[in-house]
């Protein structure tokens, strides 16, 4: 990407990395899963940081409770709790929004060194 022809601005390129709510919500049984995701958060600026003098952006994207392959296996009691526990819209997010926010960050050059949560004002019960 550091070798990528610069535009006019002198942008090269975008990282998009993706951790989690539980970085920052990180529940009971989950603090391994939730150190992984923070370990992403916490490396969001300082590497933004790094690469801003080659014209590199970083941004993380902390998503909520999408409809995934794994939410998808789970029963349609257990789906439909989960969903009610999302403040507005109260449902679990569609991988079309989480592409959306992708294509937006992309597009905007002034995001950088940013963690952005996708969750519907969710917070995670411990």
């Amino acid at each position: 990407m550091g070798k990528n022809e610069p535009d006019a601005d002198g942008h090269r390129g975008c990282i998009i990395n993706t951790a989690s709510v539980a970085a920052f919500d990180g529940q009971v049984g989950q603090a391994a899963y939730s150190a992984s995701k923070g370990g992403i958060v916490g490396m969001t600026l300082p590497i933004a940081r790094d690469l801003a003098p080659m014209g590199i952006r970083v941004v993380t994207i902390a998503p909520g409770l999408f409809s995934t392959p794994l939410l998808a296996s789970l029963p349609e009691k257990v789906r439909s709790f989960l969903a009610r526990q999302v403040p507005f819209p109260s449902r679990l997010g569609d991988p079309a929004e989480f592409a959306h926010l992708v294509t937006s960050l992309a597009e905007n050059p002034m995001i950088n060194g940013e963690v952005i949560r996708l969750d519907g004002a969710i917070r995670m019960q411990p």
